[in-house]
């Protein structure tokens, strides 16, 4: 059982249902971090008595320390916090839920000083692959996915006692708030739409790539990274259910699966009580009442992105890096209202077909190939 932790993100859906885990079994929370969203950092630190807060911005910051001004918290701001908070001798495990590119550096930096690593940001995985898996052997320590894939995934693999015995990961999606559309019907959706996923509760920019389907684009380079798989050993059905989280097929042609309510505590608490299982506050999964699994094929042609990260994947190198930072631009773009939501899909296409990938071999080449193509975005929109 993890005895303290520092929680990156600690505001966002990831964070909070973190937070409700930690209390149930009084692990110590050392740091936490956010973005912006200062009253309920405020109202988080209060209640769990953190050393450090942070903010990504020098301004919320400093209002979160006139607030806390009656407290013993340290409240530092930007790149630099988030680093010490990952970094932290009293922190035992450190739970990656950022959004975005941000992820990278705190993680690297969680390696080096030797934390056990609850990993709930994909991009960490996506643009910084190779670099990151190197810092996680070279320091020895454990890099657990919190992901509800990606987790299912690695319980599932917890009796294969060989590697070579896997033929096949099989990651499953929603299918999001678009299943079944053709490019015709999409054109035009609003961002209202693209939010409204049918299962999961997300972060507004995770729900919309989970609407593109970049997010699974994106749990297919993870997992290539998390699993030491081949991109071709790894295929994604659709299920609408949500109730399957991912499959494993065994070279025998049998398959394991795992199963659960979609409630995102479940693989919370198994990467933060690993390898053991405890209670959990999720409610028992009724089979009778869900009735029916069902499963569909990807539409690859009308969800660009997902052929968009399998391409990058392939090419390897800093096209992962290209691809991640293309959508995260095109997906901020839609959510503003600056492009229509099938746009997304072009951009991130034409991002890793036209910017030339190199390869990785610290982390100036991860953050210059991901400011290339956020420039590419922006260049053909503005």
């Amino acid at each position: 059982m993890t005895e303290s932790m520092s929680i990156l993100g600690s505001t966002g859906s990831i964070g909070t249902q973190t937070l409700d885990v930690a209390e149930k079994y009084n692990i110590k929370i050392c740091a936490l971090t956010a973005h912006r969203n200062v009253k309920l950092m405020e109202e988080q630190v209060r209640k769990f008595s953190p050393e450090l807060a942070v903010m990504s911005e020098e301004s919320a910051a400093e209002d979160l320390r006139v607030r806390l001004a009656d407290t013993g918290t340290k409240v530092l701001s930007g790149m630099e916090g988030l680093i010490e908070a990952a970094s932290l001798d009293s922190s035992q495990v450190v739970l990656n839920s950022l959004v975005g590119m941000v992820g990278l550096e705190p993680t690297l930096a969680a390696c080096k000083a030797k934390k056990t690593i609850a990993l709930a940001n994909k991009e960490t995985l996506v643009a910084g692959g190779e670099l990151v898996m190197n810092t996680v052997k070279d320091n020895g320590v454990a890099l657990l996915p919190v992901d509800s894939e990606h987790s299912a995934i690695f319980q599932c693999l917890q009796e294969c006692p060989d590697s070579k015995m896997i033929k096949k990961l099989i990651l499953t999606a929603s299918g999001g708030p678009f299943f079944g559309k053709s490019k015709e019907e999409l054109q035009g959706v609003t961002v209202e739409q693209a939010l409204a996923h049918p299962n999961w509760s997300m972060g507004a920019k995770i729900t919309v790539d989970s609407a593109s389907m970049m997010n699974k684009g994106l749990e297919i380079i993870e997992a290539r990274w998390l699993f030491d798989v081949l991109a071709d050993d790894i295929d994604v059905v659709v299920h609408r259910q949500s109730i399957i989280h991912s499959m494993v097929e065994f070279t025998d042609n049998s398959v394991l699966a795992q199963m659960s309510e979609p409630d995102m505590r479940i693989p919370i608490q198994y990467a933060l009580t690993y390898p053991e299982r405890v209670p959990s506050p999720v409610k028992e999964l009724d089979l009778t009442s869900i009735g029916t699994f069902t499963f569909h094929k990807p539409d690859y042609e009308t969800f660009e992105c997902l052929n968009a990260c399998k391409l990058a994947l392939k090419i390897g190198g800093t096209s992962p890096a290209i691809a991640n930072g293309a959508n995260e631009v095109a997906n901020l773009f839609f959510r503003e209202g600056k492009i229509p939501f099938l746009r997304i899909g072009e951009l991130v296409t034409g991002a890793v077909n036209d910017i030339p990938s190199k390869p990785i071999s610290n982390l100036k080449d991860v953050l210059e190939a991901d400011a290339m193509a956020r420039d590419y975005v922006s260049s053909l929109v503005s």
